[in-house]
């Protein structure tokens, strides 16, 4: 028989659940009438062959094929098996390419991620990735289709849209989360390489001491306040004061101080710093809550989280008389001040907790010194400097040789 639409279309079970009619002029290729729950009738094209040995069944519904064209997709199929490829198992890997969606594996990666990234980065990078205002038209589609320059065009969109320094994140998450699923074995490549990556000016701001003051004297007796004026003391990243905790905390030592554990460090050292008295009281101010370790924040479980809030209010506090800046200029701040004061470098570098320099490559790996005692000194000077800028003094720095 062969298999034209009048002839289907007469074709009956004859008694049985489940019949297959094949072509005669074109072996492989065959229609199925199959009873389905409910009584009804399934009705299919088929395209049968083997394959090392078992049998291989391709299919397409009767209601949206008609017999040339359902002839035509067979032929297909069946010169494909004539040349020694296999169209069910490609058929088969592309529907399993096609459940690798950009959404669903973000989800794991996210999963896989969480317990090794800080909470401020990994609440960032799950904004970059699962917002639809960043990546939205790409988290349908499949990884294996997601090409360069469909990256391209949304760095583009997003840069147009929020600026710069938002679409150069955007696009590192990008490019973290590709180089996971090939580590997976989820992606083959990763489509963000040679992409546009916006340029972000590197930032040089530098408060001078009466600017120091100025933000010294405008923050409020709140979280925010408490944490600016730590982030001049100490000079650590925002965050790192931001969720600090009680257990990090020794105050009943004859030397107070805080460490920073390594599950909150940027390089995955944890890091110890002498408390002295001035950020020592500025601690101390802080009620304590029964249920809550967190010094700072209310609800948040990664600490306090109010910062444009807290930056809006100290800015309008501030009145324009310091020229704008961000809280991270405050590390550079302190950075620079120190080296103004005479501190070493490798010194500024310990207390900054910067895994460069002296502390990096084999020279890291022989010189394994806390640097206590000159940390210690170190950050005992600056307060003493902090005071006198304070007070609305000027510090006289007397330059002396070394020994």
């Amino acid at each position: 028989m062969k298999l034209t639409q009048k002839a289907v279309a007469a074709l009956t079970l004859d008694g049985k659940t489940d019949r297959i009619v094949f072509d005669d002029d074109l072996p492989g290729f065959g229609f199925r009438l199959r009873r389905l729950a409910g009584g009804k009738l399934g009705r299919t094209w088929i395209a049968q062959y083997k394959h090392h040995g078992a049998t291989r069944r391709i299919t397409w519904s009767a209601a949206m094929l008609g017999a040339e064209q359902a002839r035509r997709e067979a032929k297909k199929i069946l010169g494909r098996v004539a040349i020694g490829e296999d169209p069910a198992s490609d058929r088969r890997d592309r529907r399993d390419k096609d459940a690798l969606t950009l959404r669903s594996q973000v989800t794991e990666f996210l999963t896989a991620k969480e317990p090794d990234l800080a909470p401020r980065t990994f609440v960032e990078v799950t904004r970059y990735l699962t917002d639809p205002r960043y990546f939205g038209p790409l988290l349908a589609k499949p990884l294996d289709t997601i090409a360069l320059k469909d990256v391209a065009s949304r760095i583009v969109m997003i840069a147009r849209e929020s600026g710069n320094p938002t679409a150069a994140r955007a696009r590192g998450a990008l490019v973290t989360f590709f180089s996971w699923a090939m580590r997976m074995g989820l992606a083959t490549a990763n489509p963000c390489i040679g992409s546009v990556n916006p340029p972000t000016a590197a930032r040089d701001r530098v408060l001078t001491g009466d600017e120091i003051a100025r933000v010294w004297h405008a923050c409020g007796d709140d979280d925010h306040g408490r944490i600016i004026k730590l982030l001049i003391c100490l000079g650590a990243r925002r965050q790192e004061i931001g969720a600090i905790s009680w257990p990090e905390l020794d105050l009943d030592s004859p030397q107070p101080s805080w460490t920073l554990p390594k599950e909150r460090s940027k390089n995955g050292r944890a890091h110890t710093l002498p408390l002295m008295p001035m950020a020592l009281a500025i601690i101390q101010s802080v009620p304590r809550m029964v249920s809550r370790d967190l010094l700072f924040g209310t609800r948040a479980d990664y600490g306090f989280s109010s910062w444009p809030q807290g930056k809006a209010a100290l800015d309008e506090h501030l009145a324009d008389t310091v020229k704008p800046w961000v809280v991270h200029d405050l590390r550079r701040s302190v950075a620079t001040g120190m080296a103004d004061i005479g501190v070493a470098p490798h010194i500024i570098e310990h207390i900054l907790n910067h895994q460069s320099g002296h502390r990096s490559g084999v020279a890291g790996i022989y010189n394994r010194s806390n640097y206590a005692r000159e940390t210690r000194t170190a950050l005992a000077l600056w307060e003493d400097h902090l005071r006198t800028l304070i007070a609305g003094g000027e510090r006289v720095v007397v330059p002396f040789e070394r020994a």
